[in-house]
């Protein structure tokens, strides 16, 4: 069982009100006509036949291109990796990537406490996005351990890490966090299957307060995701990574009314950015496997490291309250 220090939890306040709109955004066309007037000596029905076949000759060829040529469709975006995503692909314990793993000793790198990557097998496909995972306070590596597959085999290459004490303090964890992206990127035995521009962190407790150390230090990162995070700090208005901030409505470690909340309402309103307030569910809900917290990150992550628009259909329009969820807040439609 993962314990804070004495005198260090913070007191369960009142839940705050809740409110707020998501308005979204529309689109119009407009076309033009582009008459052929008849002229002497011309046949006018004759020219506005021709031209009718050409344009019904060139949209027939464009349909055909895209048919025959397999990823047509998906070249307009390089990192989306996997086919179409359906609500049972995200929520199912696995994705359509067959993974390896290999171990990292603690011996063998520094800045962290080694760890486990966990990687699709194939390399057809090019390279994989990647993210670090953090355990909390008093917590190990094995706490975490169920994000390695289940997000790996969607198309990830995930590094669930050891930090180098137990009781390492969540600035602590953010620095580590980014060792092991260092270590994943430049040194490890994945590296060329890796990304380095597209790269994520996630944590539980401190581990979710380090994920927010580490994207504020580097706003490079493209995504994070902060497990019932705990942090002393309770503002994060310097963050330019989108981050979905997952809370319990159990949690009596880090209450959402003095952590996660705070936490989504202090990132800057321009941000992509989600709360989501799991139903039923307590401060150590996210070191077993968990179907709501895997759906949300999984999409979280297509969305914004692989840039995957499949993936918007999960997240916009904003889930609602259901068995699992307590309470979903976010911006939609999201700009990255």
């Amino acid at each position: 069982m993962q314990h804070l220090p004495s005198g260090t939890i913070p007191p369960h306040l009142p839940r705050p009100s809740r409110s707020g709109t998501f308005p979204g955004d529309s689109l119009t066309f407009t076309g033009r006509s582009n008459p052929f007037p008849g002229r002497s000596g011309t046949f006018p029905g004759r020219s506005r036949t021709l031209a009718s076949l050409l344009t019904a000759a060139a949209a027939t060829a464009g349909l055909l291109m895209t048919a025959l040529v397999p990823g047509a469709q998906a070249a307009d975006n390089p990192y989306e990796r996997g086919p179409a995503p359906t609500n049972a692909s995200v929520e199912a314990s696995r994705g359509s990537y067959a993974t390896s793993q290999t171990s990292v000793s603690s011996l063998s790198v520094t800045g962290f406490g080694g760890g486990t990557i966990h990687y699709p097998t194939s390399t057809a496909d090019g390279t994989f996005g990647a993210v670090v995972i953090s355990p909390g306070f008093t917590a190990y590596e094995s706490s975490i351990a169920w994000l390695g597959p289940r997000l790996a085999s969607q198309g990830f290459v995930v590094f669930t890490i050891d930090t180098n004490t137990t009781l390492d303090q969540p600035d602590s964890r953010g620095r580590q966090l980014l060792a092991a992206l260092d270590y994943l990127t430049q040194r490890s035995s994945v590296r060329t299957r890796v990304d380095a521009s597209r790269l994520g962190v996630m944590g539980h407790s401190m581990g979710g307060g380090g994920s927010l150390e580490a994207a504020k230090s580097r706003t490079s990162l493209k995504a994070a995701i902060p497990l019932t995070g705990w942090n002393t700090d309770k503002t994060w208005p310097e963050l330019r990574t989108p981050t979905l901030v997952v809370g319990a409505d159990g949690d009596t470690v880090a209450p959402v009314a003095t952590h996660s909340e705070p936490f989504y309402a202090s990132l800057p309103g321009s941000l992509d950015k989600a709360y989501l307030e799991l139903r039923g569910a307590s401060h150590f809900t996210p070191n077993s496997s968990n179907t709501t917290i895997a759906k949300y990150s999984i999409s979280w992550l297509k969305r914004f490291i692989d840039n995957d628009t499949r993936y918007e259909q999960f997240l916009c329009p904003l889930p609602q309250p259901s068995l699992t969820i307590a309470e979903y807040r976010g911006n939609c439609p999201h700009t990255a």
